[in-house]
């Protein structure tokens, strides 16, 4: 799969023209050969990069984290104890977003019991317990209304 305009690679690796120039501009992709039209050619190497790129942000990894994977991608005879310490890294750092979110979901829930639903909302107790989280959200800052 050679010659392909970005629209082309765009399409073929399902990545918007945008992300495709993003990644051009961060260095994780190589800026591609030009037609004489001046239009970007990308080529089968290109697509492939873009798709590894693409796994590892569907595991919610950073550019950082991606530009460190890409270096040892490209030097596959390099030691991976760094690959390890970047997904390890990543791995407690999801941990720890789930962690976040878990305690999320309990503030969620607990706001969620506080009403009924079945009465008028002056006496909701969402909105009431929402009134009351921003005023010592405020108060904790040391803003005052």
């Amino acid at each position: 799969m050679a010659g392909m305009k970005i629209g082309e690679l765009a399409t073929a690796s399902a990545t918007a023209v945008d992300t495709i120039r993003h990644y051009e501009r961060e260095g994780l992709l190589p800026p591609p050969a030009r037609t004489a039209a001046n239009y970007r050619d990308y080529d089968a190497a290109h697509l492939q990069r873009l798709q590894f790129i693409r796994a590892c942000r569907g595991l919610d990894m950073s550019l950082d984290e991606i530009r460190l994977l890409l270096r040892h991608r490209d030097a596959p005879q390099a030691d991976c104890g760094e690959v390890n310490a970047v997904l390890d890294a990543h791995i407690a750092h999801v941990a720890q977003r789930v962690r976040d979110l878990k305690a999320l979901e309990k503030d969620l829930r607990a706001l969620r019991a506080a009403c009924a639903g079945d009465g008028a909302d002056a006496a909701c107790g969402i909105l009431q317990g929402l009134q009351a989280q921003g005023r010592g959200a405020r108060q904790r800052r040391g803003v005052h209304s």
